[in-house]
């Protein structure tokens, strides 16, 4: 189920930012008389089509993308037949330069509009959550295991980034914190006669490791806020409002020892190899059954401890929603103030994502941990626990921003490309071949199949085998 809600997360959101781009090219090319002859979403093979004038409006199977056809245009389809004959007044090579330059960024500026009123609507309407500096500082953080290679220790206490005080804990995990140059944190960490101040450098390598974005945590107190109807919390008779005070016999005071002790506490499923389990789903064996047993647990409740026994999911879950014992702030901005805060969270991604390619490019950082596929942008959404329309909207408008700075770079067949050889020919005022175009749509085509495969193919079988 989850896997379903992933996938429909992502085809939704792929969806919608594919059909935006690639209406900026068709309306920005009607806009100046050229030809659409279609506009699809996804690629072929077309699952239906439906012709409305001069332009056919298809959705492909393969919903990686779309494509817009405009007469006159040497493009990923490398229909060329057609240029050979004399230009007519509707293509888009008989056009001026500056218009199909403007077609060429169409995809591009509306993508960065989307993502923009994706992120100023949702901070209007939901404001900007942090936790207030002070208040990450009154129990001080947990880190991963990033967090402890790069040397922070359970409740150190982080009261300056780059030397100078912050009110906001998010300003932890900024991208011109974590890209910049010789980055560090200052924490106040407690010794046997007191309390010390330490400096933790930021690893010039840091954004390799995509899945520990927060390499350090507030230490949080909580309680029980909600338990899930039918869960194992349910079953052992966890109430709302009960603090979980022991989990077997790990005393429990913040939410990532609750974690960790039913993760130590979960019944343990022995992995089957790649190959077992290959075995397995020909054979249509069904995966080794968890065993089953009860954790204890102690609350307290209303003042008074009660013990309790639960069965612990093999995920090392219960069941219920936590309350955190902490002092969470929200900015609320007007309309008109949100647009600000909007386009600058929507470019921070795009500086975010040309800090990480030069990083790339300079060698500091490996390209093949760096990527990721389809998969791993479905296992963002989350599944259906986890589902948020803000979360959904988020990520949405990230990948938008995503979007257009991929189609941007200056690599043929992307429209980056195409502004490229658009912005030489005004700059010299000479226009490439036609078949130059094709030869270099050609080349980009091979190096962009390439790419694909990697990140959709090869690379998660180079992961799942390192696991």
């Amino acid at each position: 189920m989850d896997i379903l809600v992933m996938a429909g997360q992502l085809l939704l959101g792929l969806t919608i930012l594919v059909g935006v781009h690639e209406a900026g090219h068709m309306l920005s090319a009607k806009w100046f008389g050229m030809r659409v002859e279609k506009f699809s979403i996804g690629f072929p093979p077309k699952i239906f089509g439906k012709q409305i004038g001069e332009t056919e409006y298809m959705v492909g199977a393969i919903p990686l993308g779309g494509f817009v056809k405009i007469t006159g245009m040497v493009d990923e389809s490398l229909d060329t037949e057609a240029l050979s004959a004399e230009p007519q007044p509707y293509e888009f090579r008989a056009k001026p330069a500056w218009q199909r330059l403007i077609v060429m960024l169409g995809g591009i500026i509306v993508n960065v509009v989307t993502g923009i009123l994706i992120f100023t609507v949702l901070i209007y309407i939901y404001g900007i959550e942090y936790i207030p500096a002070k208040e990450a500082q009154r129990y001080g953080v947990v880190p991963s295991p990033l967090g402890e290679k790069m040397g922070f220790r359970e409740g150190d206490k982080i009261v300056k980034v780059n030397g100078r005080p912050f009110d906001d804990f998010n300003y932890v995990y900024d991208q011109d914190v974590l890209l910049g140059t010789n980055s560090y944190y200052t924490v106040e960490r407690a010794k046997a006669d007191g309390t010390e101040l330490v400096d933790v450098r930021v690893p010039e390598n840091i954004v390799e490791n995509q899945d520990e974005v927060h390499f350090v945590v507030p230490r949080q107190p909580f309680r029980v806020e909600q338990v899930a109807a039918g869960s194992a919390a349910a079953r052992a008779g966890l109430q709302a409002g009960d603090e979980i005070i022991r989990v077997g016999n790990r005393d429990i005071t913040y939410f990532h020892e609750l974690k960790e002790a039913l993760a130590d506490n979960a019944p343990k499923v022995e992995k089957p190899s790649l190959l077992q389990r290959f075995k397995n789903w020909l054979s249509n064996t069904p995966p080794p059954a968890a065993p089953d047993k009860l954790t204890p647990l102690l609350v307290r409740r209303n003042g008074q401890t009660l013990p309790l026994n639960v069965r612990i999911d093999a995920d090392g879950t219960i069941g219920f929603a936590p309350k955190f014992n902490l002092n969470y702030g929200t900015h609320y901005y007007s309309l008109l103030g949100s647009v600000p805060k909007g386009a600058e969270r929507a470019f921070s991604i795009v500086t975010g994502q040309a800090k990480a390619f030069a990083k790339i490019f300079a060698g500091k950082v490996s390209f093949q941990k760096s990527v990721g596929g389809p998969w791993e942008i479905a296992q963002q959404y989350g599944g259906a626990k986890e589902f948020s329309w803000y979360k959904f909207w988020s990520l949405t408008g990230m990948l938008s921003m995503v979007l257009a700075f991929m189609n941007l770079l200056p690599i043929p067949a992307l429209d980056g490309g195409h502004v490229m050889f658009l912005t030489y020919e005004m700059v010299t005022g000479r226009k490439p071949s036609d078949t130059f175009l094709e030869n270099a749509q050609k080349v980009g085509m091979v190096l962009l199949l390439s790419l694909m495969a990697f990140v959709i193919i090869i690379n998660p079988i180079i992961k799942l085998l390192s696991n």
